[in-house]
């Protein structure tokens, strides 16, 4: 009787297992910022070699998560004001818009899509889970802009999700979060696009200026200013982004 067939996993399935658990890793914390990637202790962490750990390090870089400080030296990356505020500027422009198209597309069955990610998100607020309350809030974010119904508005939005996935991980203000959730949700079922709008633009402008405080704190100095400034500057519009 033969011996067993080991199956041989394929090497861009290793590569996307490692990069999609050091992905996690860094937007859980587990991984922070200045931590070093050395490919020789991953790739015995991971039990592989150390190709698809170095293709995986080398997307990483691409997607934003960390530099290469040297030839021999890679860490995960220290985000910086500017950083953070490239990002807004960018969310803020895009989920605006996806959230005025999420009001006048959504189905009755979206909808209560939409809700039952809110009980999810509800429940891990409570209990303070934190890694569930990132990867819940994502998913809403997620679902309005498949509400949205443009390919190419996911596409662009695609490569800087993982950063704003960690932004969010890095803001620990849940209860708020839940409470402009709820808010957006319920402008989204109004099928108001420029209610739903209004308060997409509330929430992008609450959720930077409190992730300016919770990454730099006392240390952003006049940068606090500028996140003050942010929601003066994004509502120029005049529209109203209260209540």
């Amino acid at each position: 009787m033969g011996s067993p067939t080991t199956k041989i996993e394929p090497l861009g399935a290793v590569r996307e297992r490692v990069l999609a658990t050091l992905r996690q890793d860094i937007i859980a914390g587990r991984l922070g910022p200045g931590d070093r990637l050395v490919e020789r202790e991953l790739a015995e962490r991971f039990g592989v070699s150390r190709v698809p750990v170095r293709e995986a390090i080398r997307a990483l870089v691409a997607e934003g998560f960390v530099l290469f400080e040297s030839a021999r030296r890679t860490v995960v990356r220290r985000l910086t004001p500017t950083d953070v505020k490239e990002l807004f500027e960018l969310r803020e422009a895009l989920e605006v818009y996806a959230a005025g198209l999420a009001a006048a597309r959504a189905t009755p069955q979206a909808l209560a899509e939409l809700r039952e990610l809110l009980d999810r998100a509800a429940t891990a607020t409570g209990a303070g889970d934190a890694e569930t309350i990132t990867d819940v809030n994502t998913r809403f974010h997620d679902r309005i802009l498949a509400l949205a119904g443009n390919s190419l508005l996911i596409s662009v939005m695609e490569p800087v999700d993982g950063r704003l996935r960690w932004l969010t991980r890095r803001n620990e203000e849940w209860p708020q979060l839940l409470t402009e959730h709820r808010e957006l949700y319920d402008a989204i079922a109004s099928g108001d696009p420029d209610r739903a709008r209004a308060r997409a633009l509330g929430h992008v402008q609450a959720n930077y200026r409190s992730t300016v405080r919770h990454l730099f704190g006392d240390e952003a100095g006049a940068f606090s200013e500028e996140a003050d400034a942010f929601g003066e500057e994004a509502g120029a519009s005049g529209e109203d982004v209260g209540g």
